[in-house]
């Protein structure tokens, strides 16, 4: 950050940075598997675009960056310029640059919620809202980019049953990413008119995963059974 409080000088730094790693992957694309470019793309790419993302990924001049990692996902998967990537993000598993970003607003979130506040202990309104984290008001633009802001926003409106997975780190970050690598948000814009979707479809899979489970548990009992029947008959 410079005297300005502005984050473009970091970002101009990442994004030569980038371009060398930008390099490495398209010289080594000739040589090696996908899934080798893949490790190599963590190692590098990843890893460079990950640190402080929390810090400057909501800055408008990071959108230079994302355009980097399109290009990127591109030379991983011989594609052309004019190829979307929302799906080839999908196949390779990795996410964009603002879903990265929300994931690390979330991890950032979650093991620090002392840090935070409920609606009821700020309003002391008794709302379906109450135990979500209470979102300050602020007019400054830098304030509301901010990691802070940003993560009560995005944690707010997440599903219930993701917000209650919350008690287990281990658990909630990987429900999370499934929802990150299903839908790839470019944007924030698209991650809070698609809330509502992501509820419901939430909803659905979590069912589907209690019925399956309820289903193997019934055929585990009856196949626990039969085997205690068939020994019970032998004696």
């Amino acid at each position: 950050m410079d005297n300005t409080l502005s984050w473009n000088n970091h970002i101009d730094l990442l994004i030569n940075k980038l371009s060398m790693n930008c390099y490495i992957i398209r010289n080594a694309k000739t040589y090696m598997s996908a899934s080798s470019l893949k490790v190599i793309y963590h190692a590098f790419f990843h890893s460079a675009v990950s640190y402080g993302i929390i810090f400057w990924g909501n800055w408008s001049h990071s959108s230079a960056i994302f355009s980097m990692q399109k290009k990127t996902i591109r030379i991983m998967e011989v594609c052309g310029n004019r190829v979307s990537c929302r799906n080839l993000f999908k196949k390779l598993q990795i996410l964009p640059l603002t879903s990265q970003n929300m994931l690390s607003l979330l991890m950032f979130v979650v093991p620090n919620k002392y840090l935070f506040s409920t609606n009821i202990a700020n309003r002391n309104i008794d709302t379906r809202q109450r135990n979500n984290l209470y979102l300050p008001q602020a007019n400054i633009t830098i304030y509301q980019k901010g990691a802070y802001y940003s993560g009560v926003k995005i944690f707010s409106i997440l599903p219930l049953e993701i917000k209650n997975l919350a008690r287990n780190q281990n658990m909630f970050k990987i429900a999370l990413k499934k929802i990150l690598y299903t839908y790839s948000f470019y944007t924030m814009e698209e991650y809070l008119s698609q809330s509502w979707i992501m509820y419901c479809i939430t909803r659905f899979l979590i069912i589907l995963v209690l019925v399956l489970r309820s289903i193997c548990i019934h055929y585990v009992s009856i196949h626990w059974l039969s085997i205690m029947g068939w020994s019970y008959f032998l004696l």
